[in-house]
Parts: structure tokens; C-alpha cells; sequence
């Protein structure tokens, strides 16, 4: 395990008073909450006590009007509208949910999910054309389009219109569709930015409800698919997100959607779904449904009527996700012992690796997982046809999109953002292409970026992780970007003699401060294992979690780091 950057969060002291003194609650608790921006009692309670009539009123998003007016005409037209999403959960689930809502007014429907491989992202020609070869005269895309400029031009000379519902940032040129939902679009005074996809059409749903004489059943009914697609897409989960996470995940525990039941009961869940079972248990078997095969039957199962016939959707997702671990397991050991044979690559800042049978479906995956072990901007290649092509990952504060912008003279295509890209090559560029890439790398990235960070949220003692304590993190949940599940440290504890090495690369902890003994769990740590032989003060990095043994309930440590403590413990 090499050693991380240990970033200690520092309190605003007069600003965790204050909110102790009105909330009452543990300081430490105050100190993580005004870190978070929740300075007052009146946004903590609207944090730990989310409330559905604190969204915002759909209309004030741009556009909104001549969306609604434009599907109203093509209901009462009985126009043939295609509802269009991408292949990724957002985009799923957001097809689901619309094309679950209008199927209760209109049923000359249909919905076009793009083949990942054979289409690619977002709108496609083909799906273009088979609407206009079915007559479709209308397509509402979800968490796409926005970029869609050439192919919303060429549709509307087919005379098919087009309503985008997209949460990705626009760029100058806006295509030309009949209304454009996105927040983030130039003149929107809608007050949220950060709703994902299926956000953006749950908008759209909020405003068409009351128009065809529907309540608050109706708009909400799909709100377990909302959390679903806010959780996957990895979006903020503050403001509206947190409302819309909250209560989708209340729907999800006491009255799920079909496709959510099966999906949970394959994945062998016992207990209530939380936001890490949507992101680790639902999304992935969702995913790999576009990964390994083709999505369209992501939304059959998510619009199934029964749940035997959503099972049976299910079984086909959680098939292709078994198939997808053994393809990125596989793949991952491959790409480990190239690294490992290229020995002068040993201390290059990027990594790029290739052969040509893995699967494209994951090389994402594989890159994420690369990373894991060498810390530092990687990309994963496989050939697909007569080119090279592979999806690039970055480590966080690293800028990876500039980094494949700058060898697009060896490229084919690129495209992506920040963290993550895809790209094509030419078989025969590769070797220049990794030397170039790593030349623009090692010359671009600070030194630090190359050290895992760990943002560790306050200082806490053995003595104060109670249940108390423990029930008011809970509360915080849903958790997610903006509201990760706390982080803290304990300085100067030390081994009781009982911690040990359990399944060859864990480590079974029993700690001990002042007269408190507390046990953890610490996942592939064993070699820093000799740490705690010598017996001397730790410091340690760690959430709190709990244990649940035959019935036995205990709070446990879900271990991050640890070192020895001294006088470097505490780097800012």
C-alpha cells in the first residue's frame, strides 16, 4: 500500500458554536455539518429532516412551457413520440420513468435505447431513422442531446422534432429542438443545477401531471428510479438531489418498482436499501446490461407490470453482470502483468496498456481498477475493428481531457471530460501514442496528485463513538458527493494484542485508547500489518460502521489508514 496525503478538514469555531447552541447536538457532529455549508438551524433542518415540498416549482426551468404545450399537442394528435435515452443508468432510468408516465395518457408510444457499440452515446443516426421509418414525429431524449446539434438538425428535416431533457453542459451552439430542459443551459433561473438526467425528466413529469388532471401519486410514483439514477450518476447529493434521493429510496424500501424488487432479491439484499446498495448492487447489474449486451431491456424490466415478468428481466441483467466481473477480473490481471513485465514503465506518471481481446465493455472499469494499484492518469485500450480504441481514467485534480487533447494529432476521435474519456486510434500509434501521452502527463501533473488523498472530516476520541453518536451519522444519510459519510481520526491508540490477519490480505482490528477497546475492519492492509506488532501509538483514519454477528449489533471501525504516531501525523 503506498502512503496517502492525510488532509485534516480545520473547524470554523464560532460557526460550530453556534450551531451547537441551537441544535444541541454533538459538537463534532456541528464541526462536520458547517464544513458542509449547513450553518443554521433552518438548513439543518431541512438536511436531517429533507421535506418534498421543498422542491422547486418545475415551470421555472426554461423552456418548460413549450415542452409541456408540445407533448400535449402530440397526445391530443395521437402522434407517435418516442421516448430516448442513453445506455447507462441515468439514461434508463429516466426512459422508464417517462415512458411509465405517458403510457397512462397516450399509447402511441414506443422507446429507443442506443446499441453502446454499434450506435455509441447519446442520439444516434439510427435511432433517427428507425423513428422516421416508423413514423415518429416526436422524440423526447433524456440525459442526452444537448450536444446532439447536426443530428436534431438532420431529424427536423425528416420532420421529426425533438424536446431535450439532458443535465450535461451546453455548448455555444444549442440544437434546434422545439424546447431544451437543462438547467445548466445559459438564462435558466431554475435555482438547482445539479440534477442528473432523470432529474431533468422527473421536472418534466412534475409540470405534465396536473395537466392531464393527475396528483402527487402519479409525479412520485417513480421516485426509487430517480434515487437510482442520482446515485449511479454520481451527482451532488445536496439540495434537491438529497430530497429526491431521500424520499426515492423511502419509495424504494417500502413499495419499490418491479425491476428494483428483483434486481434486490438477486443480489441476495436482506435488510433496507441504502444510497451504497443503489450505487454497488443495483447500478452495476444495471450497467452492465449496455456493457455486455444491449440496455433496451434495462427499461422492460424497470416498466414491467408484474414483478415475475421484471424477474425475468433481471436475471438477464444479473447474468451479463457475473459475465462482466469475470471479463474485468480477467482483464485487470492482464493489464497488472504487463505493467509489471515493462520495467520501464516502473516509474512513469501515466499508464497505457492494450490488448486486443478484452472486452470494450469494460475497459472503464478495468482503468478505475488500475488505478487502485498504480496511482497515476491510465488508459485502457482493446481493438475494436481495424482501430484502437479505450476509455481513459484520471486520478482527482488532474485535468484528463487536456492531457488527450494535447496528442490529438495521434488520434482518431476523443471525447469526454475531467475525469474520464474515450478514444480511437490506429493500431500501429500506439507505442507513440503511450510515449506522447506520458510526455504530456509527467510535464502537467504536481507531484502531489500522485498521492492518494484522504479528506478526513474531525478529530474524535474511542470514548464519544457511542450509539448515540452513531444514530445522528445515520441521519445524514443519504450520502454521497457533497455528503460522503463522515471521515475522522483518532491519534495516539494502540493494538491490544488481539488484532490479526484474517483472509490473507485483511486485517481483523482490536484497538485501544485510553480505557475504550474498539474493533475494525481493514480491507487489504495486511502488510502494513508489522505497524501494529511493535506496539507502539497509532494514528488512525477510519468511518464507523456496524456489525451485525448472529443478531449481536456492535459499532465497528471500517479502517482507511493508519500510521505510527509522531510528529508527521498531522500533514495539512
Amino acid at each position: 500500500m503506498s502512503e496517502k496525503r492525510w488532509k485534516i478538514l480545520l473547524p470554523d469555531k464560532s460557526k460550530t458554536d453556534s450551531l451547537h447552541l441551537s441544535l444541541n447536538i454533538y459538537p463534532v457532529i456541528c464541526q462536520i455539518l458547517v464544513n458542509r455549508g449547513i450553518e443554521t438551524f433552518e438548513q439543518a433542518k431541512n438536511f436531517f429532516r429533507p421535506q418534498i415540498k421543498n422542491l422547486h416549482d418545475p415551470w421555472m426551468m426554461k423552456d418548460m412551457d413549450k415542452a409541456v404545450e408540445r407533448i400535449i399537442l402530440a397526445v391530443s394528435n395521437y402522434e407517435k413520440i418516442m421516448v430516448f435515452g442513453d445506455y447507462d443508468v441515468d439514461g434508463t432510468t429516466a426512459v422508464a420513468c417517462m415512458y411509465n408516465f405517458l403510457k397512462k395518457v397516450h399509447t402511441n408510444l414506443d422507446f429507443y435505447i442506443p446499441h453502446r457499440y454499434r450506435e455509441g452515446y447519446g442520439v444516434s443516426k439510427a435511432g433517427i431513422d428507425f423513428a422516421n421509418e416508423n413514423g415518429f414525429t416526436l422524440i423526447i431524449s433524456l440525459d442526452c442531446g444537448i450536444k446532439s446539434v447536426e443530428l436534431i438538425d438532420y431529424a427536423k428535416k425528416l420532420g421529426i422534432e425533438f424536446i431535450v431533457c439532458d443535465h450535461h453542459l451546453p455548448d455555444e451552439i444549442l440544437p434546434a429542438a422545439v424546447a431544451i430542459l437543462n438547467p445548466k443551459q445559459k438564462n435558466c433561473n431554475y435555482p438547482y443545477k445539479e440534477l442528473c438526467g432523470c432529474g431533468v425528466g422527473f421536472k418534466l413529469i412534475s409540470a405534465l401531471a396536473p395537466q392531464f388532471g393527475f396528483g402527487d401519486e402519479e409525479v412520485y410514483e417513480n421516485l426509487d428510479l430517480v434515487a437510482t439514477a442520482i446515485a449511479a450518476d454520481i451527482v451532488s447529493i445536496s439540495g434537491e438531489n438529497r430530497i429526491l434521493a431521500y424520499y426515492g429510496l423511502k419509495k424504494a424500501n417500502e413499495n419499490p418498482n418491479n425491476g428494483i424488487k428483483a434486481l434486490s432479491f438477486l443480489s441476495g439484499l436482506k435488510n433496507e436499501l441504502h444510497i451504497n446498495n443503489l450505487v454497488f448492487m443495483i447500478a452495476p447489474r444495471v450497467n452492465a446490461a449496455g456493457r455486455m449486451d444491449d440496455a433496451r431491456k434495462v427499461v422492460e424490466m424497470f416498466i414491467a407490470e408484474s414483478y415475475e415478468e421484471a424477474l425475468g428481466f433481471a436475471e438477464q441483467l444479473h447474468s451479463d453482470n457475473t459475465e462482466r466481473k469475470e471479463a474485468d477480473s480477467s482483464i485487470t490481471d492482464e493489464a497488472l502483468i504487463q505493467i509489471r513485465e515493462n520495467k520501464e514503465w516502473e516509474n512513469r506518471k501515466s499508464t497505457v496498456v492494450f490488448k486486443s481481446h478484452w472486452h470494450k465493455g469494460v475497459v472503464g472499469i478495468v482503468a478505475s481498477r488500475l488505478i487502485d494499484h498504480y496511482y497515476r492518469p491510465t488508459i485502457v485500450l482493446t481493438q475494436s475493428g481495424d482501430y484502437a480504441a479505450g476509455s481513459a481514467r484520471s486520478v482527482p485534480g488532474f485535468n484528463l481531457y487536456e492531457a488527450v487533447h494535447a496528442c490529438r494529432d495521434l488520434l482518431l476521435g476523443y471525447g469526454g471530460h475531467f475525469a474520464a474519456a474515450g478514444l480511437t486510434l490506429d493500431l500501429d500509434k500506439i507505442e507513440v501514442f503511450r510515449n506522447k501521452f506520458e510526455k504530456v502527463v509527467s510535464s502537467t501533473i504536481h507531484a502531489d496528485l500522485l498521492i492518494p488523498e484522504i479528506i478526513i472530516d474531525a478529530e474524535i476520541n474511542f470514548r464519544d463513538i457511542q450509539w448515540s453518536f452513531y444514530n445522528i451519522l445515520l441521519q445524514m444519510e443519504p450520502f454521497g458527493p457533497e455528503n460522503l459519510r463522515p471521515v475522522f481520526i483518532t491519534r495516539n491508540v494502540t493494538d491490544t494484542g488481539y488484532s490479526k490477519i484474517v483472509k490473507e490480505d485483511h486485517i481483523r482490528f482490536s484497538l485501544k485508547q485510553y480505557n475504550t477497546v474498539l474493533t475494525g475492519i481493514g480491507f487489504n492492509m495486511a502488510e502494513k500489518f508489522h505497524l501494529l506488532q511493535n506496539k507502539k501509538p497509532l494514528d488512525i483514519v477510519f468511518k464507523i460502521d456496524e456489525n451485525d454477528w448472529n443478531g449481536n449489533k456492535s459499532l465497528q471501525l471500517r479502517m482507511i489508514d493508519f500510521r505510527l504516531s509522531d510528529s508527521l501525523t498531522n500533514p495539512q
